[in-house]
């Protein structure tokens, strides 16, 4: 994803207003719509990604599996399956939708960012290869859930807040 990027935007009921700049959306703080993708491997861990140092929001913290802006047009389960390819170089991954489309807000002031997204989640499981995009991703690594839990708990700040919102959704809390 780039500045210049072009997101669609909505009020907080999810009806579409219009589009506007990537860089003018997290400004303003315009509503738009995200997946997530908690991808776990058969043996229940899942797969975090630490997000690259050059990323605008969250450098270098922990994260979930995949998580993609939706492009304008694009379905959630579209958008999840292509952060899926372009983030972890997976294909073919069954998902399935995790709740229903959730407002999730999170403000940086020091970025300037008002980050108001209309998530939906998925889950999926997985055990083959990866090939992760060195632009998106620093790392990925699989870990169980209290191992998780005792490392957020000792150091939050190392984990995105998406993704210990998206814990909360799903109980890994």
């Amino acid at each position: 994803m780039t500045a210049d990027e072009v997101f669609e935007i909505f009020d907080a009921t999810g009806a579409l207003l219009g589009r506007a700049p990537r860089a003018e959306v997290h400004r303003l703080g315009y509503w738009h719509k995200a997946v997530n993708v908690l991808l776990f491997d058969s043996a229940g861990r899942l797969y975090l990604q630490r997000r690259a140092i050059g990323k605008d929001v969250w450098p270098d913290a922990w994260d979930v599996s995949v998580g993609e802006h939706l492009l304008p047009g694009e379905s959630a389960i579209a958008g999840a399956v292509r952060g899926l390819a372009e983030e972890l170089g997976i294909h073919g991954a069954p998902l399935t939708p995790v709740g229903s489309l959730t407002a999730a807000r999170i403000e940086i002031p020091t970025l300037d960012i008002r980050d108001n997204e209309l998530q939906q989640s998925f889950s999926g499981v997985y055990d083959g290869a990866l090939a992760p995009n060195p632009d998106e991703v620093a790392a990925v690594r699989k870990i169980e859930r209290a191992a998780l839990i005792d490392e957020i708990r000792r150091n939050p700040d190392a984990f995105t807040p998406w993704l210990r919102e998206r814990l909360l959704h799903i109980g890994w809390t």
